[in-house]
C-alpha cells in the first residue's frame, strides 16, 4: 500500500497554523473532549491508540505518553512520546492523575465513532475544513511538524509507531508553507515569507 500525504493534489496534513487554532478551540470544549484533541495533537497518535490509553499511560514524571501500537499485528509493543509540560498538567487536572488514582481507569469513555466525530466538530469549530481535516490529518501534522522542527527521522518513526522508515519518509513529502521552513534551515538568517 502506497502512503501519500497528498491526494487529488490536496494535502492530507493539518498545517501548524491550523494546529494552533485547532488547539485554541479545543479550550472552549467540555474537558475530556479538549484533552482527547490535545492527544491527538501531541503525540501523533491514531484515534484508536488514543482511546486505549488509562492513567498509567501518562508518565508525569518523565513527561511522556506511552501509547500501545494497535496498527501492528501484535499486542504489547508500545511506544513512549514526549510531550509538552503543559500538556501533562492539563491532562493531570482534568483526569485527576495522581498517585492514588486506578492506573488502569480508560482517559476517555468513547467509542471510536463517537471519538472520530468529537475530533471532527473541534475541528469545524477552528474553521478547519477539508480533506486534512481528520484524525489521521491530526496524525500527519505530528510527523510534518516535528520534521520541520528537526526531529531526527529515526525519532519521528518510533514515536509514530512505524515498522519502516519507508513510512517515516512520506512527511519528506511536505510542500508549500512546511517545505519552505524545512529549507529555511540552510539559510537560518533569513526570514520566512
Amino acid at each position: 500500500m502506497t502512503i501519500s500525504l497528498y491526494k487529488d493534489g490536496q494535502r492530507l496534513y493539518v498545517t501548524r497554523e491550523e494546529r494552533k487554532r485547532l488547539l485554541a478551540a479545543a479550550d472552549s470544549l467540555p474537558p475530556l473532549e479538549n484533552t482527547l484533541c490535545q492527544t491527538l495533537v501531541h503525540t501523533g497518535c491514531r484515534i484508536s491508540e488514543a482511546l486505549s490509553l488509562h492513567h498509567g499511560s501518562i508518565d508525569l514524571a518523565e513527561k511522556q505518553v506511552v501509547i500501545e501500537s494497535l496498527k501492528k499485528r501484535k499486542t504489547g509493543i508500545f511506544r513512549a512520546v514526549p510531550v509538552p509540560a503543559s500538556y501533562i498538567a492539563r491532562m493531570a487536572e482534568i483526569h485527576d492523575l495522581n498517585a492514588s488514582s486506578d492506573s488502569t481507569a480508560q482517559l476517555w469513555p468513547w467509542h471510536r465513532t463517537k471519538a472520530w466525530q468529537i475530533v471532527k466538530s473541534a475541528l469545524e469549530l477552528a474553521d478547519i475544513r477539508g480533506p486534512w481535516a481528520t484524525p489521521k490529518g491530526l496524525r500527519h501534522a505530528f510527523a510534518v511538524y516535528a520534521i520541520a522542527s528537526e526531529v531526527p527521522l529515526h525519532l519521528i518513526q518510533r514515536w509514530m509507531g512505524h515498522s519502516s522508515m519507508k513510512t517515516t519518509a512520506i512527511y519528506l513529502q511536505a510542500i508549500g508553507k512546511e517545505e519552505r521552513e524545512i529549507a529555511a534551515r540552510m539559510w537560518p538568517n533569513e526570514p520566512i515569507k
